[in-house]
């Protein structure tokens, strides 16, 4: 395995991500990623959009983190670079 190119970690360019349980082949498969997914981000202060259960959003006060769960796709995005890079 291997970073996908385009957003290879210079300070860590032979890590990646690790399953650790496997999901797939299930019926349930995307309902359980999603909940653990989710469970996580609601459990490091992000809050479930209203009127879209794909949207996260994380504030603190000054900076606003957008997080947006599409099928097996993640689109983050915010106003500060560094905490955005503390994130991930």
């Amino acid at each position: 395995m291997k970073q996908p190119s385009g957003f290879v970690d210079p300070t860590l360019p032979s890590h990646v991500c690790r399953l650790h349980k496997s999901l797939y082949g299930l019926k349930q498969a995307p309902m359980a990623w999603y909940t653990r997914l989710s469970d996580f981000l609601l459990s490091i202060g992000f809050l479930a959009s209203k009127v879209d259960i794909s949207l996260f959003i994380l504030s603190d006060g000054t900076n606003i983190f957008y997080l947006l769960v599409y099928v097996d796709d993640i689109l983050l995005t915010g106003s500060n670079s560094a905490m955005l890079h503390r994130l991930v």
